[in-house]
């Protein structure tokens, strides 16, 4: 594996387990697609530093159980921005 690969695994981890990211957030940061962040965490991290892997893997655990939460919670203020947006237009 290219140097600068392990690197970046490592450097994906860090973000993940300082910011609590979530997939999404950490490809959006590195610049990279989710699967890459998901490979470089899940696979390469792995045979790079296992214990770093396990503390990102626990971090994405979390994001993984809560994320049917987090969804709900921006569908409902989705709607809630229409609405405010339609009241508008119906004072004008």
């Amino acid at each position: 594996m290219k140097d600068y690969i392990e690197e970046r695994a490592v450097a994906i981890a860090n973000y993940i387990i300082d910011h609590n990211a979530t997939v999404r957030q950490t490809a959006k940061k590195f610049g990279i697609s989710k699967s890459t962040v998901h490979k470089d965490v899940t696979d390469r991290l792995e045979h790079i530093n296992p214990s770093l892997a396990a503390r990102a893997r626990i971090v994405l655990n979390i994001n993984k159980s809560e994320r049917h939460i987090r969804g709900g919670l921006a569908t409902r203020e989705k709607y809630q921005h229409r609405l405010a947006i339609c009241s508008q237009e119906d004072q004008k």
